[in-house]
């Protein structure tokens, strides 16, 4: 906790430049980049994700504003999100109000929301998909559920995942192991459980309390 694992990404993803030092795509500093086009290209959804009190397809949209009216859009995010498994118990589907501040507003779990969190990601056809702590509200097999689909989904594509959970975690390419805003450690699960360093320390532990 608190070693700049957010501050990282909002970096990447362009919400404020670097006070010293520079971000490289392609060769290129991040700021040589259109803005708007920069964001098309990169899927966020940060732990804290807002809950609107909108409808259900509203909530998805605003993923990318500009394809609000595309019903088949919104429900292809939904779907890659599993958020779709919300649809057959809302009363009014996809145009279901969400939230307590309308009157016939349905509230959701905390693992709901999140799953239509992570549909806004979906709404756009972005090379690079950000995702911090994504399932922090999920139950494990939800999380595993969630998992199997973002592998999937992202195939061809750059993923940058935030999480605490080794189970998340150890279905990376690349490991980075960051503290104190430093990066400490980097390489595969193996890699750095044969490094015997910071990372396979925090692991031991973990995997300890399952014993």
């Amino acid at each position: 906790n608190g070693a700049g694992k957010t501050t990282l990404v909002k970096l990447l993803a362009r919400l404020y430049d670097p006070s010293e030092g520079r971000i490289l795509l392609d060769g290129h500093d991040l700021r040589e980049y259109d803005l708007n086009e920069l964001r098309m290209q990169v899927g966020v959804i940060f732990q804290d994700f807002q809950r609107y009190q909108m409808t259900f397809s509203q909530n998805i949209a605003v993923g990318n504003i500009a394809e609000i009216d595309n019903a088949a859009r919104i429900e292809l995010a939904a779907e890659k999100s599993m958020a779709d498994l919300l649809y057959g118990r809302l009363p009014n589907g996809f145009d279901q109000m969400l939230g307590r501040r309308f009157s016939n507003g349905v509230e959701l779990s905390g693992g709901e929301w999140q799953k239509i969190a992570l549909a806004r990601a979906y709404m756009k056809n972005a090379q690079l998909l950000i995702l911090d702590e994504p399932t922090a509200a999920l139950d494990a097999r939800a999380e595993y559920e969630v998992f199997q689909r973002f592998a999937d989904l992202t195939r061809g594509k750059t993923a940058v995942l935030i999480s605490h959970r080794f189970s998340t975690v150890r279905m990376a390419d690349r490991i980075l192991v960051l503290e104190g805003g430093e990066l400490l450690e980097i390489g595969t699960h193996e890699e750095l459980i044969a490094k015997k360093g910071r990372y396979e320390e925090l692991f031991s532990l973990r995997a300890a309390g399952y014993r």
